[in-house]
């Protein structure tokens, strides 16, 4: 009898078709589900039948009351190499094997600037006047070269996204814990000398930095009403990084020109949700990692994770 696997949030229904399944599909039987499990129950009740579950990013925890409650799971594949809300030893202690899949940083450096340039020239705005039947222009756009691009976060996304920005002619600083003034010179940008500069002398705040102890809410209301009224805030990381309700509070009362956001505390986010609605924001679905080779890796990689688990040597095993 084959084995069952389940493909969970395969939102976009190409899960199946975007990589090459038939070198396990005689001893799986692959079923995407396209909608998300609002609750722990609904998770359970989902795929308490499967022998392996495909996760997508860090949506979905698995805690260990998750893993309690799915005897048949044996296998769990999470799409990238890190995962935080995945109970690692929870995992190992109910006999399931975690194994992860590459992932590209360059999806999620295009959006941010797909966002910081839709922000900066009002394109959500103009687009939809034109179609509306709306104004002939009614925004006037931001400047990128000779403005200022602060980054909270010079990894490997954060140094792509500015080595973009000074192919606009940006003045590029950047920002965290860590960093060092010789890492930001290999980069080729100057390292801003606190956070709080940063954020008071930047047009454009770009915020790349991984979740942590030391950066959940690291931009709360105090933070972000350092920002000038004419900046912009853009988050394509991790939400919990930005208290959401105080950028609410900011865009709402005009504090910061706007913000673009790809990432948010819960995820789909509910039908009526303030941030569906709120003025000066443009928001995408998280979108980061969505795009047709990035969806290629991960599942290519998942079928190739379920494949070495068959055979009994399984590959790129997380939590060890």
């Amino acid at each position: 009898m084959r084995l069952r696997c389940a493909v969970l949030d395969d939102f976009q229904g190409v899960a199946t078709t975007v990589a090459d399944w038939s070198p396990v599909a005689d001893r799986v039987e692959v079923v995407p589900f396209r909608e998300h499990p609002a609750s722990v129950a609904e998770l359970v009740a989902t795929v308490a039948d499967f022998d392996i579950v495909v996760t997508l990013r860090e949506r979905i925890a698995f805690p260990a009351e998750v893993f309690e409650r799915l005897p048949r799971l044996r296998l769990l594949v999470a799409s990238g190499m890190r995962n935080s809300v995945i109970d690692h030893a929870a995992a190992r202690a109910h006999g399931v094997t975690v194994c992860g899949t590459a992932s590209s940083s360059t999806p999620p450096v295009e959006l941010t600037w797909a966002l910081l340039l839709g922000l900066a020239r009002g394109l959500v705005e103009e687009s939809t006047a034109l179609r509306s039947g709306g104004p002939w222009q009614s925004t006037v756009g931001a400047d990128l070269a000779g403005r200022r691009l602060g980054l909270l976060g010079l990894g490997k996304i954060g140094a792509r996204v500015a080595r973009v920005g000074l192919a606009f002619d940006m003045d590029v600083v950047a920002w965290s814990s860590n960093l060092t003034g010789e890492r930001a010179a290999e980069v080729g940008v100057r390292r801003a000398g606190s956070k709080e500069e940063l954020l008071r002398e930047s047009d454009f705040v770009s915020v790349h930095l991984a979740l942590g102890a030391r950066t959940r809410g690291l931009l709360g209301a105090p933070e972000l009403a350092l920002m000038r009224p004419d900046a912009y805030l853009v988050n394509t990381s991790r939400a919990a990084i930005v208290d959401q309700e105080a950028l609410l509070a900011a865009l709402s009362a005009g504090r910061i020109a706007g913000a673009a956001v790809d990432v948010f505390d819960q995820e789909p986010l509910p039908a009526d949700h303030p941030m569906r609605t709120a003025p000066r924001l443009l928001a995408t679905p998280h979108l980061g990692y969505v795009s047709r080779d990035n969806y290629r890796r991960y599942y290519g990689e998942a079928v190739e994770d379920i494949a070495a688990f068959l055979a009994g040597a399984p590959v790129r095993v997380l939590g060890d």
